[in-house]
């Protein structure tokens, strides 16, 4: 990517950011919805202090492209990217905690456990898990109803045990018994391959398009979330806690098994570039008009935090 192509990108992905973090922090504010008894102070600082924490909005961005491109209402995309945003942000709270990765430091700031207690932490992902749906099935979210139940069903299979959830457990199981290739590429495509194969799902869902437009954008998600996976146990290795915002070298200090460690580096880096090209193959019908999810792609790959 070129240096200019590279900016454009990234004001591009800063600035759909900044504007899924101020959606996020109207739906975190004091004002009760219909239904509602009230929002508890504490709990309510937890769930902002996990959800308006910075971040790339990585996932909200795929939903948002994936569904300019194909021609979805782009408020509607908006609150459905924001609804995954909550699901992530709920996953990183839960899995920063003592009884999982053991975290203490995310984006350069102290975990919810830390900032709060462990308790509070556990109570603030369950508000956001649940918030994802009460976001895709409110009347604000204004899609045709089979569109918002194939949303939320979607998202529900790939946030719970057959996906992130799922994925979550087998990462803990192998601490203990070392998975191989083919368990390893399972695990990965369950935690984090499943919300990025989602979010490209969704943008294609909120627009309505045809099986055959589905099944390729969703192809194009299973790919980039390959990439994602791969980029990030790369830069666990290569990486330190100063550019990531978060501890670094933790797989290898708990003996877990990555692609990386079977293959090694230079391996992983060929691989990549395997997959920006099978992710960039997939977009040719768009042409032109794909070029964002094209640059997402290749940024996916060749991030540094």
């Amino acid at each position: 990517m070129s240096k200019d192509k590279a900016s454009s990108f990234t004001a591009r992905l800063e600035a759909t950011a900044r504007d899924v973090a101020a959606l996020l922090e109207s739906m975190l504010s004091g004002t009760l919805l219909d239904g509602e008894i009230a929002r508890p102070d504490e709990l309510m600082g937890a769930m902002r202090h996990g959800v308006l924490n910075g971040g790339k909005r990585l996932r909200p961005f795929l939903v948002i492209e994936t569904a300019r491109l194909l021609g979805a209402p782009e408020l509607a995309a908006c609150r459905v990217a924001a609804a995954l945003e909550c699901i992530h942000c709920y996953s990183l709270i839960h899995d920063d905690l003592p009884a999982m990765d053991d975290d203490s430091l995310r984006r350069g700031q102290p975990t919810v456990h830390i900032a709060f207690d462990e308790a509070t932490a556990i109570l603030a992902g369950d508000a956001l898990l649940t918030l994802a749906f009460d976001i895709l099935s409110s009347p604000e979210t204004v899609l045709p109803a089979e569109a918002k139940l194939k949303l939320v069903n979607q998202l529900a299979r790939a946030a719970g045990v057959g996906g992130m959830v799922g994925g979550q457990s087998l990462d803990l199981n192998a601490e203990r018994i070392a998975p191989d290739e083919a368990g390893i590429v399972r695990l990965q495509a369950m935690k984090t391959g499943a919300l990025l194969r989602y979010a490209c799902a969704a943008g294609a869902l909120a627009a309505g398009v045809d099986e055959q437009v589905l099944a390729r954008m969703t192809r194009f998600g299973e790919i980039i979330g390959l990439a994602f996976q791969l980029a990030d146990d790369l830069l666990d290795v290569t990486s330190d806690a100063a550019t990531l915002g978060k501890a670094a070298g933790k797989d290898a200090g708990r003996g877990k098994a990555t692609w990386v460690s079977l293959h090694g580096v230079a391996a992983a880096r060929h691989r990549l570039d395997q997959l920006v090209a099978e992710a960039a193959l997939l977009l040719e019908p768009f042409g032109d008009e794909a070029e964002t999810l094209r640059q997402a792609a290749g940024f996916i790959a060749s991030r540094e935090h």
